[in-house]
């Protein structure tokens, strides 16, 4: 054995002994973690050097073995999430440059989230699945490594990506089913499935996950939406084509799907000018879906359920929510005692936020695990027995 693979072999140990979670099945799946070789799959990524440039823009250093190779070893067996890609930029990782500032579109997720998601899947061997975003391919090595090859399929948009996570799968004998193919669309040659699970999210559930699952199988999916609010939800599927379950608890986020991402909305300055000039007092402080807090992240999923198009951004001390859908658009301005709200277009956009945040708070507060997501074909609402259902937008 090299040096390289003897020193990656302890850090592996390391890495699946840290991976303490008691959910059913974890074992399994440290065990797959401690065996898979996360390195051959990250020949090079990104870490935040702490540093802003001129223009206020963060700075990424590249990591590779050449390099750094202590640095890039150990970086590889950390529980951390490892960024690939910027704005879909293949970087030359033969000669890389630092990075200033980007919107990540690939990355090598933590392996602890990694477990988490086949864990909370319900995942047994046995099961087929079908992974939705190969990325790097680590995560879909440890699902070769306990289901075997032949059980799992993962779909990946980007050939590039692929490409390169095929090479480290095969090259360490693991044969799953791979394609390039928008995750939106499932992926029909090897239909119908046991589970899928998604490694990036979307703001409603593509229709076609619940039509590729076996009756009685499980989809797990991250929602997401423009205004960066998250839950992660387990659908059972019915026999009908139908799908229930409920939200989990915690706060997950992930890369959207490449045709889910939020669209640009220009100068939030240019959607102020055209606001009327009075306001009124809002009723509930912006800060409760801003704030860095659990119950704050929860929030803001569920503030954009009523206004899936509206995007928020904060210039000085004035937030400001624009809609490129309808035109509408609001700014809060902090004032003696609370905010100023103003709005102005077809769709009020604070109003469905703070009628949300009322019933949210006459329902007692309740956390993700006590809604439910139905998908029917109708639509998709998110119920809670004490408040009115929430819609999902049309996929």
């Amino acid at each position: 054995m090299s040096d390289i693979e003897a020193d990656a072999a302890g850090l592996r140990a390391g890495l699946a002994r840290s991976l303490t979670g008691d959910r059913p099945g974890e074992g399994s799946w440290r065990a797959a973690v401690a065996t898979v070789p996360r390195h051959r799959f990250v020949p090079g990524f990104y870490l935040a050097s702490g540093r802003v440039d001129g223009r206020g823009l963060p700075v990424w250093e590249p990591v590779t073995a050449e390099l750094d190779h202590g640095r890039w070893l150990a970086a590889a067996y950390a529980d951390t999430t490892l960024i690939t890609q910027f704005d879909g930029d293949e970087a030359d990782w033969k000669n890389p440059a630092a990075r200033h500032g980007g919107a990540p579109t690939s990355s090598s997720t933590l392996p602890s989230l990694v477990v988490r998601m086949w864990s909370d899947a319900d995942i047994e061997e046995g099961h087929s699945l079908l992974e939705i975003g190969t990325g790097t391919g680590y995560s879909t090595a440890l699902a070769c490594e306990r289901l075997g090859s032949a059980a799992v399929t993962s779909v990946e948009v980007d050939g590039r990506r692929l490409e390169q996570a095929a090479g480290a799968l095969y090259g360490l004998g693991y044969t799953p089913t791979l394609a390039v193919a928008d995750g939106l669309y499932g992926y029909w040659p090897e239909a119908q499935f046991d589970r899928i699970v998604a490694a990036c999210s979307f703001r409603a559930v593509p229709p076609v996950l619940p039509a590729q699952t076996r009756p009685g199988g499980k989809i797990l999916l991250t929602l997401s939406g423009w205004l960066h609010g998250y839950a992660r939800v387990l659908l059972t599927v019915a026999k009908d084509g139908t799908a229930e379950g409920p939200l989990l608890s915690g706060t997950v986020s992930f890369m959207p799907a490449r045709t889910h991402a939020a669209p640009e909305f220009g100068n939030p300055a240019h959607w102020a000018a055209g606001l009327p000039g009075e306001g009124r007092s809002a009723k509930h402080s912006p800060e409760r879906i801003t704030a860095a807090t659990e119950e704050a992240f929860h929030l803001r999923f569920l503030a954009q359920c009523a206004v899936p198009g509206a995007q928020m951004t904060t210039v000085g001390d004035v937030v400001h929510l624009a809609d490129v859908v309808t035109g509408s658009a609001a700014t809060l301005t902090p004032c003696e005692g609370g905010w100023v709200v103003r709005e102005g277009g077809p769709v009020g956009l604070w109003d469905p936020v703070e009628a949300v945040l009322s019933s949210y708070d006459a329902a007692d507060r309740p956390g993700p695990e006590t809604f439910r997501l139905h998908v029917h074909h109708g639509g998709q609402h998110l119920r809670h027995p004490r408040m009115p259902p929430l819609s999902l937008p049309k996929p």
